[in-house]
């Protein structure tokens, strides 16, 4: 009997094949996992493990202990625990086994192997959770919310996650789906049969509703630029003329060595980046070439792979000699960078001032633009520096709890946008009192937009494109 078929002969679709990868990190570890779901999760396991201990059969959601053995030549693979567990009370809501192996590189590939050839598919890139969702366990939201998790490069962005993982964004997104279903049935009652005796319609109730409604959703997508700060993080360029200190303030904000730092003009000819939290933001920070009329080919291009991450950073650290007078090199970095949102870095502040303040500020300085004067020699004003960087993104501290919707996702703030749309629309329709079908319309287009946030009414295609952000394995 061909074993891909077992236990059923039935055609079966491709979400209801067995699929199998590994779902730890390549490379040498304690353990490593290889994760199976699907209806021949079992019966794969039982051909391919030999407990220690004889059993009549698998104890779901308990951990067993045995041996891989190869089928064919009865080879011993590897000692390892396995654990069954049988549906629904599982990640995907199908039967899903785990097998715990040391955590080698050609081990985990052999238990794969294995799997493969007893009857399994290899998962696509995150096909166990697109399973969850596709059965229900948790919603589009939820599962969006898995990769950012998996990715989370601080706390704040960890919290943010969470959050959405919690279900916060569904239960608030169905919240208000009721509300609006509410409004929809008894405008298309009084629509639909005119002359029967129905609840009466009271507008102004409804546009109360709205109105709140409309609020909220302000809220949460004014969230979005913050929110997405604390998930994807930001550029920073550490900019400015040769030998100013740029490398060594990059040094002491990762508290390492890692750029070279010499009395040498023009040291630095390429570009470093290295990521920093600062107050729970990734911060990619970006130490470039020292501006100036270069002296080689060498230089010349560190200068221009520089002026490529000027263009892209989101902020800039415009360093400047506090030791020496602004001169003309000064100044023309100001310009290259004027457009810029940046913040103005005076260093070497512990030897004798020379720069002009006033020179400064008439030359260089617009009104909202700020000063921070540090030593990176000596670590002096670093901590008023990152408060700076955190300042010029975050307008506010952002308290991430149960009842403060933090959005970080795009998809997520462009169907709200519309839903947002689509009820002002409306509210705009019962102010000048157009007749009902329009404002069912309205109602209609922002059920459709929720629905396509938590994945009631999303394409194939959305789907494909979310879920192949996943690593193979989750």
């Amino acid at each position: 009997m061909n074993r891909i078929l077992e236990p059923s002969l039935k055609k079966i679709s491709k979400e209801e094949e067995t699929i199998a990868a590994i779902s730890t990190p390549f490379g040498e570890s304690g353990i490593g996992i290889v994760r199976l779901s699907g209806q021949l999760s079992e019966t794969i396991a039982k051909r391919i493990f030999k407990p220690k201990k004889d059993l009549p059969f698998l104890i779901s959601h308990q951990f067993h202990y045995g041996e891989i053995i190869d089928p064919q030549n009865g080879m011993t693979v590897d000692e390892v625990l396995l654990v069954l567990m049988r549906a629904p009370k599982t990640y995907t809501r199908e039967d899903i086994v785990e097998i715990h192996c040391h955590g080698g590189y050609f081990v985990l590939q052999k238990v794969l192997e294995l799997t493969l050839r007893e009857g399994a598919r290899l998962a696509e890139p995150g096909e166990f959770t697109k399973r969850a969702f596709l059965n229900g366990r948790i919603d589009l939201t939820q599962a969006e919310a898995v990769i950012d998790l998996i990715k989370a490069k601080t706390i704040k962005g960890l919290e943010i996650a969470n959050q959405q993982l919690r279900g916060m964004i569904f239960k608030e997104i169905n919240s208000i789906k009721e509300r609006l279903i509410e409004h929809l049935i008894l405008m298309e009652a009084h629509i639909d049969f005119p002359e029967e005796d129905i609840d009466p319609i009271h507008l102004g109730e409804i546009e109360d509703d709205f109105k709140k409604i409309i609020q909220k959703l302000d809220q949460w997508i004014s969230s979005f630029e913050e929110g997405r700060v604390f998930r994807e993080g930001i550029s920073c360029a550490i900019v400015g003329k040769t030998n100013v200190g740029k490398s060594s303030l990059l040094n002491v904000l990762l508290k390492e060595d890692r750029a070279i730092v010499t009395p040498i003009p023009g040291t630095t000819r390429d570009v470093i980046e290295e990521v920093l939290n600062i107050h729970g933001i990734p911060v990619r920070l970006i130490d470039t070439a020292g501006l100036r009329k270069a002296n080689d080919f060498l230089e010349l291009e560190g200068q221009r792979r520089a002026r490529q991450r000027l263009k892209d950073a989101d902020l800039i650290l415009l360093m400047i000699d506090g030791s020496r007078p602004l001169d003309q090199d000064d100044k023309d970095i100001f310009q290259e960078v004027k457009e810029k949102r940046k913040i103005i870095i005076i260093n070497k502040i512990d030897l004798p001032k020379k720069i002009d303040f006033n020179d400064l500020k008439r030359e260089l300085l617009e009104e909202e633009e700020e000063i921070v004067q540090i030593s990176a020699l000596k670590n002096e004003g670093i901590e008023v520096l990152k408060r700076s960087i955190y300042n010029s993104i975050i307008h506010k501290d952002i308290k991430i709890n149960s009842e403060n919707l933090i959005l970080s996702n795009i998809r997520h703030k462009t169907l709200l946008s519309m839903v947002k749309e689509n009820l002002s629309d409306g509210l705009k329709g019962l102010r000048d009192g157009i007749p009902l079908e329009f404002i069912v319309f309205d109602i209609r287009s922002s059920l459709d937009c929720l629905g396509e946030l938590v994945g009631e009414t999303t394409t194939e295609e959305v789907l494909n494109r979310i879920f192949e952000q996943f690593c193979i394995g989750k």
